[in-house]
């Protein structure tokens, strides 16, 4: 490294900043060592889809913290695997290639290309060697056969099923993919359709994904939306036989204790028994019409807690209530699904707030069987003592439940909420479903010495509501690799989630053509230290990755049964009006105009300096000219005369809090600290020399990397700052502090005091710290809280 111990009188991002850049890449300073001596840490990013219009200022937050973290990391000595890849697959990047009138391969291939170029500008230390791209075959080989496993384990299936149907994208939709009942890519309103599909026994793992939610450091936001989402119930399974029939209909209850109150059930409009009794319901045209209206609602309409309940009566069959032997009137409504329970529930008006709006707008008859609130318009949901339920009558709801299901002939059962994973697609961007079907032999799974079955270029990928795939004449025909007859290939493409339920271990050994990862590889780097990335994920990526990981687990390919130990998830950046940045709004902010403008070390500082992490932030052009005049200052810092004005400690003051919230992922409030340091330093307040501009150039290192490289050299040192180990504070007699300043929870500023100061002049400092001041001026300040020497907050 050439020591020039000359600065410049002004700082030049446009020639240090790619400078350090080429240095980093051509001395392997990002690449992970596999089988090192030193502990490991495995950073990772939610890797993006490379999308055509490059990379926004929210994937430069989420990438800038992980770097900040991995770039600590590595200055404590450990091994960092921090790597990054492309989510290449799927509809976004096919609709994007339709819209462009060329082949998504080609499309795919420019976007990577434009964003590994905008990533390596801002210097994020990623290790290169380990990239990765779920579009290429080298990359779904694996994929397809990670459905080979499943397939041959009895995970994988196929069946008729109603899906959500996309009219435009003409392909299924995950359940998570349809928003307010329409696509969440093109905005068109969802239908259902019967469609033969593949799909994998997520179900199975049902009570493990639950019960392991406790042990992993994640979120309880994110926790509780996949406890939601697996929705675990614990009931009662009872017949009800439908009068002058040899048919009944099976209902799943939680509240046995109020069967004697049931006045009605309810049908999920597509149970089977509508069929199969149609000859004895006097209306059905009428019951076909509801049917087929039914069937253009998305499952999250039709589930909605504010939506009008809507339903028809069966008219001409009744069921029997097995306790009171009274017949009682059978209806269908949108509202029940065949996909939970059993599709048919048991209505009890005066003990459920849905049946009870139900029965009033249908005049059907309300029983109170369960002593409680006397409100005319409201059921009672609560337990208490049971009335007008003959024997049981006098006896508490909850110590009847066992006598009234063996009264009744009940059967305890527990339903999920949860589903098994549809992962057949009606696309052509996708990883080709490894299966053959051969007229003698059924069907066959493709040998695995056949991988990757890849995808076929004689083909139009526009969509028509058929796989794109059976309109190739070279892919379907095959021989069956069992009798060697004329068989054809599988048309769908796997659901682009597939790929990326593995893709962290591809990243542990991404170069291995014989395996998907040498054990020892995966037992070393494996599981994942720290995942950032957005909470949209919560039921779908992070739950299909969850249990990837357990079914692998089970097949003993794999030693850990959970990805990822701690889970972080940042906020959006908004635009200056708060609204979410879109490109049809005309308000998205390009990170290389930014970088151009203002360098790239000023963008990482400013997305960190902008609030809490997992906060959403508006865009604020004058905070960004801020940051700009911070880092002017610690370019001044640097070539300042040395002075021994006073002794370094609000140095290691500031040196123990940057460590403490780095860990913490604090990120906002250790820039504040750092400024605090300079703003002293600058006014000669306090000491500095050589040993404290190397010692600040380490800290600000991870945040402005380019910045503290360049006076690292300028300083004298020959190896790059990022071989430094992390400073530690050296233990001193502190007289100040440094204190959180909040306004209405969140952190707005850190300042710098005496331990001794009473809290009236905390107050005016705190009041008198600009950033903290942007948030309460023209405010009535309610409240004020002081806890001496940690934190002061402002309620406003």
């Amino acid at each position: 490294m050439k020591n020039s111990k000359i600065f410049m009188q002004e700082y030049n991002s446009s020639k240090i900043e790619p400078k350090w850049q080429k240095y980093w890449e051509k001395n392997k300073l990002n690449e992970a060592v596999d089988r090192d001596s030193r502990p490991k840490f495995y950073c990772l990013d939610m890797f993006p889809y490379p999308s055509g219009d490059g990379l926004h200022v929210g994937h430069v937050e989420s990438y800038t913290a992980t770097d900040i973290y991995s770039r600590y990391m590595r200055m404590n000595g450990y091994n960092v695997l921090h790597p990054m890849g492309w989510d290449a697959f799927g509809l976004p990047a096919e609709n994007y290639a339709i819209k462009q009138g060329v082949r998504p391969q080609e499309t795919t291939n420019r976007n990577t290309k434009r964003f590994r170029e905008q990533l390596k500008s801002l210097g994020f230390s990623y290790d290169w060697n380990r990239e990765i791209n779920t579009s290429s075959p080298e990359y779904y080989r694996w994929t397809q056969w990670l459905f080979l496993q499943l397939y041959n384990k009895g995970l994988a299936y196929q069946k008729m099923a109603p899906v959500n149907w996309c009219p435009k994208d003409q392909t299924v939709l995950a359940r998570e993919q349809v928003v307010d009942g329409k696509c969440e890519r093109c905005g068109t309103q969802v239908i259902q359709k019967e469609l033969k599909q593949w799909f994998f026994r997520i179900t199975d793992f049902a009570d493990e994904l639950l019960n392991d939610l406790a042990d992993l450091d994640w979120p309880e936001s994110i926790k509780a939306l996949q406890k939601n989402w697996i929705g675990r119930s614990e009931g009662v399974e009872i017949q009800f036989s439908i009068s002058n029939s040899q048919f009944s209909i099976n209902v799943f209850t939680t509240r046995p204790d109020t069967i004697f109150g049931a006045t009605y059930l309810v049908l999920a409009p597509e149970h089977e028994l509508v069929t199969k009794l149609k000859s004895r319901i006097s209306n059905y045209d009428a019951v076909k019409k509801y049917i087929s209206e039914a069937t253009k609602k998305s499952e999250l309409q039709r589930t909605s807690l504010d939506k009008t309940k809507t339903g028809i009566e069966l008219k001409g069959i009744n069921a029997i209530n097995p306790s009171t032997k009274n017949e009682i009137p059978i209806w269908i409504a949108d509202y029940v699904l065949t996909s939970y329970g059993t599709g048919a529930i048991m209505a009890v008006p005066a003990h459920d707030v849905r049946d009870f709006e139900f029965a009033k707008k249908y005049k059907m008859p309300i029983v109170e069987v369960i002593s409680g609130s006397k409100e005319k318009n409201a059921p009672f949901v609560g337990s208490g003592e049971l009335i007008n339920s003959d024997k049981f009558s006098g006896t508490e709801s909850e110590k009847a439940k066992d006598e009234i299901i063996t009264f009744v002939n009940g059967k305890k059962s527990i339903q999920y909420r949860l589903r098994d994973w549809l992962v057949s697609r009606q696309r052509y961007w996708g990883a080709p479903i490894p299966i053959i079907y051969c007229d003698k032999c059924g069907i066959i799974p493709a040998p695995e010495k056949d991988l990757p079955v890849e995808l076929p270029t004689d083909v139009d990928f526009r969509p028509t509501g058929e796989s794109p795939l059976t309109r190739s004449k070279s892919f379907h025909n095959v021989k069956c690799p069992k009798c060697n007859s004329n068989a054809r290939r599988e048309s769908d493409t796997m659901d682009t989630f597939v790929d990326s339920s593995w893709y962290f271990l591809r990243y542990v050994d991404p170069n291995n053509n014989k395996q998907f990862a040498i054990s020892d590889m995966l037992k070393y780097w494996m599981p994942i230290d720290l995942y950032l990335g957005g909470s949209e994920h919560a039921v779908m990526h992070l739950l299909y990755a969850r249990f990837i990981t357990k079914a692998f687990n089970k097949m003993k390919y794999l030693e850990f049964n959970e990805p990822f130990t701690k889970l972080r998830n940042q906020g959006l950046i908004l635009a200056t009006d708060g609204r979410k940045m879109s490109k049809s709004l005309g308000n998205v902010i390009n990170p290389d105009d930014v970088v151009k403008e203002y360098s790239a070390d000023t963008l990482r500082l400013f997305e960190m300096f902008m609030g809490p992490l997992s906060d959403a932030k508006p865009w604020d052009t004058k905070g960004i000219v801020g940051i700009k005049r911070f880092l002017g200052k610690i370019w001044k810092f640097a070539q300042m005369e040395n002075n021994n004005s006073k002794n370094d400690e609000l140095l290691q003051i500031t040196v123990k809090k940057v460590t403490e919230d780095i860990q913490s992922l604090g990120f906002n409030t250790a820039i504040s600290s750092m400024m605090i340091y300079i703003n002293d330093a600058l006014s000669n307040k306090t000491k500095v020399d050589n040993n404290s501009k190397k010692i600040f150039a380490q800290i600000i290192a991870p945040f402005a990397p380019h910045m503290a490289e360049e006076i690292w050299e300028i300083l004298g040192n020959k190896k790059s700052i990022f071989l430094e180990l992390w400073p530690i504070p050296k233990t001193v007699t502190l007289s100040k502090t440094n204190i959180a300043v909040q306004v209405n929870g969140k952190t707005r500023g850190v300042i710098s005091v005496g331990l001794n100061t009473n809290k009236s002049e905390v107050v005016k400092i705190a009041r008198g710290n600009k950033n903290v001041n942007r948030f309460i001026r023209n405010k009535v300040i309610k409240k004020t809280i002081y806890i001496p020497g940690k934190i002061i907050s402002f309620v406003v």
